[in-house]
C-alpha cells in the first residue's frame, strides 16, 4: 500500500469527502481543497506526490491550475476528472501535461490504479 500525499481539488464537498475516504482507505494521505485558488494559494502546490483536479467548477477551470503548475516548473503528476468530456478538453488536458484523464462516473478500480501509478515511488 501507498503512503503518498495526494491533493484532491473539487468544489463539490460531498465528492471531496467521498474521494478522500476512498483514497485514505488505500492508505494515501489526502489534502482536500474546495477550489483551485485555495490549492494554489496554500503554498504546498509542489509538496504533494500527485494532484487530482476536477475540470469544471465555479471560477477557475481544472486546466488553469494544471497550466499554472507546469509554468511554475512543477512536474508532479496531475490527474484530471470530468463529467463533461469532449475531444477539445481531452486535447487541452494532454497539451497542458495531465498524467491521466478520467471521466465520470469513475470506475473505482481504474481511479485507484491511476492514482497508484501516478504516485508510484512516492514516500
Amino acid at each position: 500500500m501507498s503512503s503518498s500525499l495526494v491533493a484532491f481539488v473539487d468544489d463539490d464537498a460531498s465528492v471531496g469527502r467521498a474521494r478522500t475516504r476512498l483514497l485514505r482507505s488505500t492508505e494515501h494521505r489526502v489534502l482536500t481543497y474546495a477550489s483551485a485558488t485555495g490549492f494554489l494559494d496554500s503554498g504546498i502546490a509542489g509538496a504533494p506526490d500527485g494532484v487530482i483536479l476536477d475540470i469544471h467548477w465555479g471560477g477557475m477551470s481544472g486546466l488553469e491550475p494544471l497550466s499554472q503548475l507546469r509554468q511554475s516548473g512543477h512536474s508532479l503528476p496531475v490527474l484530471i476528472i470530468t463529467a463533461h468530456d469532449d475531444a477539445q478538453t481531452r486535447t487541452a488536458a494532454a497539451h497542458a501535461g495531465c498524467t491521466a484523464y478520467l471521466r465520470r462516473p469513475l470506475n473505482v478500480k481504474t481511479f485507484l490504479a491511476e492514482v497508484a501509478a501516478a504516485t508510484k515511488g512516492a514516500a
